[in-house]
């Protein structure tokens, strides 16, 4: 795996106080007590290994398998693999993803003890997707994190909805909401928040 490194505008890298592992230790412990989740301990030990996540996107057919070293930062590579599997469809246009989803989507996977793929409605949306999506649809917010590269909605092929939701309201890690009618959850790395 190549070592050249790439950042989000928006994202912040894991600083000495705040590492990938502190992250998951936090999120651990305050995910332990809602689920039947492993401990802390054992969650951060599973991340510091390469990691396999599995992705089909619901708008394209298309499949993404992204193989995550356990190092500090993402290779261009796997990032430039996640932004063009996340672009808008509907315009065809690319733009940065959060890492930190990356590590947020992992926690989910690993805290549901899921062994499937995620189900990708929407990635990045542009301007113009999202005002049109506005107009049909009281759902969509006017400044959405979707036009950041900070949000995703899905769902997963061996795991409900539900449970989705609430192994990422016990993570605290960004806003969760729950579409249950149209069955997927919205992830993002803003403040944390639900609906």
């Amino acid at each position: 795996m190549s070592t050249d490194t790439i950042s989000h505008p928006g994202y912040q890298m894991p600083t000495a106080n705040l590492s990938r592992r502190a992250f998951l230790t936090r999120a651990g412990m305050a995910a332990v007590g809602t689920l039947l989740l492993p401990s802390a301990d054992a969650f951060a030990k599973v991340f510091s290994k390469e990691r396999k996540l599995s992705f089909y996107n619901l708008n394209t057919g298309e499949e993404l398998t992204l193989v995550c070293s356990p190092q500090q930062y993402y290779d261009r590579r796997t990032l430039r693999r996640f932004n063009r599997f996340l672009r808008d469809h509907r315009t065809n246009s690319v733009y940065p993803m959060d890492p930190a989803l990356i590590d947020l989507l992992y926690a989910v996977f690993v805290f549901t003890g899921s062994r499937g793929t995620f189900h990708v409605l929407s990635g990045y949306r542009s301007p113009e997707t999202n005002r049109m999506l506005r107009k049909i649809s009281h759902g969509v917010a006017e400044h959405s994190l979707h036009m950041e590269g900070k949000a995703i909605d899905l769902r997963m092929s061996d795991i409900s909805t539900r449970t989705v939701q609430k192994a990422a309201l016990a993570l605290q890690q960004g806003g969760v909401g729950y579409y249950r009618r149209s069955d997927f959850v919205h992830l993002d790395t803003g403040r944390v928040r639900s609906w």
